[in-house]
């Protein structure tokens, strides 16, 4: 299980991107524009799991956070401002690298741990996030067992990713690589996962799935939450 879930090809290209990670004008410019809309859907998310309210400056207070396939840390570090105990996952060491930089510099304490989710024995977490990742896992069954896993009874787990439809062939993979506003070789098609999809995997891992939320884009509001699933989504599960 030591490696079942990461592609080596895949770490080896997001490491090149991590010296770019945090410039909002560069490589990952589209989740620096995508992280907001994320971020919004995970506050209300924790608030309606936990029952908090909704104006309290840190919902997280008292609990452990997981991301998994963190990156340079864009979601660790919101996390831990809503106070959770938050703990990083990445399968490249250059982005693990950049991500324990920037906590410094932000003066936060993120823990940071290069591996593969399925073989680091991981548990008791309150929240499990893994946001645009499950598409570039190698067995996505041992990916959502080990998600699964690692979160603690009565936790919520929250996953993002692009749905296969025609619409985000056409807009994630052959208008915005060309384009260049995602990286050239970021996206395989045929990895994206349906909701419907999704829902089996997390079923078979003992998880109930959520209604899923689409994330899309228009000229008026830019990338925001809507009904339409078919460009990308986001949901959570619980165990059931």
């Amino acid at each position: 299980m030591a490696n079942a879930t990461i592609r080596p090809a895949e770490a080896e290209h997001f490491g090149k991107l991590a010296a770019d990670w945090w410039n909002p004008k560069g490589s990952s410019a589209m989740l620096h524009k995508l992280n907001p809309v994320r971020l919004g859907f995970i506050r209300e998310a924790i608030d309606a799991h936990w029952h908090g309210d909704s104006r309290a400056m840190q919902p997280l207070a008292g609990k452990r956070a997981l991301d998994v396939g963190c990156g340079a840390g864009l979601l660790c570090e919101p996390l831990a401002r809503l106070g959770a105990e938050v703990t990083g996952i990445d399968a490249a060491e250059d982005t693990i690298a950049a991500a324990r930089e920037h906590a410094r510099g932000s003066g936060l304490a993120i823990e940071y741990r290069r591996g593969d989710v399925a073989g680091l024995g991981l548990a008791d977490y309150d929240l499990v996030c893994s946001l645009e990742v499950i598409e570039h896992v190698a067995d996505k069954a041992a990916f959502v067992a080990a998600l699964a896993a690692a979160m603690k009874p009565g936790g919520l787990m929250v996953l993002s990713t692009p749905n296969r439809t025609l619409q985000s062939r056409l807009l994630l993979v052959e208008a915005s690589e060309r384009l260049g506003a995602i990286p050239r070789g970021t996206h395989c098609w045929s990895d994206f996962v349906t909701p419907e999809e999704l829902r089996e995997l997390l079923a078979a891992a003992g998880l109930t799935m959520g209604e899923p939320r689409g994330i899309t884009w228009s000229p008026a509001h830019g990338l925001h939450l809507a009904d339409d699933p078919a460009l990308n989504y986001i949901v959570t599960a619980v165990r059931t």
